[in-house]
This record gives structure tokens, sequence and C-alpha cells, in this order.
């Protein structure tokens, strides 16, 4: 996709979206209201760690979670994010330090969370826009592909299991152009925007298979809409509140709409996915594939 034709894109959808959501939006609010109210009134405070929490839905969705009484450990990629998010995130419980693109670092930062204590929900928000080049990290891996997928399995992989995980991904999943005996990009010509798509079908896909594995564990897959973060811009026409809380309310949340996993969710709704996420057989190849980068295998 050219510039000029993403500028294009970007112009027309924005508007349909402006047009259409709001049928949705509003019924949308009313539950959420009336989620928040029973979720303030609960006391059942749980423990929640959430990747990517120093702007947008991140942080929204940790302070979503403070207000109601819940106990957030939150993460920066360095130590100036850190003293930035203590200021803006005054009632978090810990901040953890790690750059999701460094290997190294992840594994120090899943040590620490594990030293911490038990988790009752882990919010895999942390991610990246598309970029024009191949920009690689260690071990040749696109940096795109490492911080929205790759870190996510390290993490799960590393971690003391909580009994819930939602990933965040996106819409630009549908349809993704994927290719697990490439999944780092080596050999088809390099696309951002693809990569993008790819990385984030690739969080539905692990999320769908950790539901497989752990039946008895509630993970699922969210999209937060077109909000305005710095990955959105200024003019993305969906709330950020509203984005940020279909993650907060699955991580703790005692409704039975709550209590499912393998979803996709959109403003707490569950809503037809990429159908290939369903495919155990993609879904054995691609955790072979994390494997094989990582050298780290998911606990049985």
């Amino acid at each position: 996709m050219t510039e000029f034709s993403r500028r294009r894109f970007l112009k027309y959808s924005s508007a349909f979206m402006a047009t259409t959501a709001m049928s949705a939006v509003i019924p949308f609010r009313s539950a959420r209201a009336a989620s928040w109210d029973r979720l303030r009134a609960s006391g059942t405070g749980k423990r929640v760690f959430i990747t990517g929490s120093t702007s947008g839905i991140g942080l929204v969705a940790a302070e979503q979670l403070i207000q109601q009484g819940h106990r957030v450990v939150a993460h920066a990629r360095n130590p100036q994010r850190a003293r930035e998010l203590k200021t803006a995130l005054a009632g978090a419980e810990h901040i953890v330090i790690g750059d999701l693109s460094n290997m190294q670092q992840i594994k120090e930062m899943a040590k620490e969370l594990n030293q911490l204590g038990h988790f009752d929900a882990v919010i895999q928000n942390a991610g990246t826009y598309a970029s024009g080049s191949r920009e690689a990290v260690a071990g040749n891996i696109p940096y795109i592909f490492m911080v929205n997928t790759l870190a996510p399995y390290m993490l799960t992989a590393l971690m003391e299991r909580p009994e819930r995980i939602i990933f965040v991904s996106s819409s630009y999943h549908r349809g993704a152009n994927i290719d697990i005996t490439d999944i780092t990009w080596n050999r088809r010509p390099w696309s951002g925007y693809q990569a993008y798509g790819c990385s984030k079908f690739y969080d539905a896909l692990l999320a769908n298979t950790l539901a497989r594995y752990w039946p008895e564990r509630f993970i699922n897959t969210i999209r937060p809409g077109w909000v305005p973060t710095h990955m959105g811009g200024a003019g993305a026409p969906d709330d950020l509140e509203d984005g940020a809380f279909t993650q907060s309310w699955l991580a703790v949340s005692d409704e039975p709409a709550a209590h499912v996993s393998g979803k996709f969710f959109f403003h707490m709704q569950e809503e037809r996915a990429d159908p290939r996420l369903s495919d155990p057989q993609l879904q054995d190849q691609f955790i072979r594939a994390c494997e094989s980068l990582t050298q780290l295998q998911l606990p049985s």
C-alpha cells in the first residue's frame, strides 16, 4: 500500500467508522457502566500484570483496574519510562522494566515477576506498528514480530501460569498473509502493514492455542478499536476508555460472559475472528516455530 493509498484509506474508513460505530457504542457504554459498578462493589481485588502500560490503552486499563480496587503491576520499556510511569500511575503496586525486543531482558522480567508472586491475570498489551523497513533484532528477528508476538510467547512460557491471559490484537488480523515457514520474513519481500497484520494474527493464534492447551484457564483476545494512541494517531475515531475496558473486564470480572476461553472480543461482545485461528495444525506449527526461535517450551 502506497502512502497516498494509506492516507485515502484512513480518511474514508475513519468517516465510515465514525458514522456507523455509534449504534454499537451506546449499548456497550451502558453495559460497561453496569459492569463497572459490579466490579467496584465486588471487593474481590485481583492481581494483574500489564505489558506496555506507560501510555495508551495499557495505561488506561491499569488506571481502570486500580480504581476498581485491583492490584496492578505495570511495565515500562526503560528506566526513564518507568520514572514517568511512577508519577502517572501512582497506584501501581510495582513497575517492572524490560525491553520486549531483547530476549535476555524478557527473561529477566519474567524472573522478577515470578519472584513477586502469583498473578490472577496477565494482559499482553504491548505492541508496535508497521515499519517501512525490516528492522531486525538479535537472531535476525523483525522488531515488530519480536515485540508484538514473540515477547508474549516468551513471557507466557517463563511466567507462573495465571488464571487468565488477555491478548490485544487488531481487526488487521483478518485475512493476514501469514506463512509459518517464513514467520520472520526472511524470504518474502518486506511489507510493514502485512507484517503488522501477521503479528496480530499470531497474537490471536497464540491465545487460541493456549485456550486449547490449558482448558482450565480463561484465555482470550480483544481488539480495542481504532483509538487515539501513539499507534492510532490523534484523529482516531474510537474512544480510549472504551478501547481499554474490555481487556480490564476480562482480566477481573466474575460475570459468566467473561468466564470463557478462546474467544475474540470487541466492546465486551464476542465477535467472529479469522477462522484460521481455530486450526489445531496451524496452532501447533506456530508453537513449534516459537520454540525454535526462543529455545523455550510452554509448560504442559
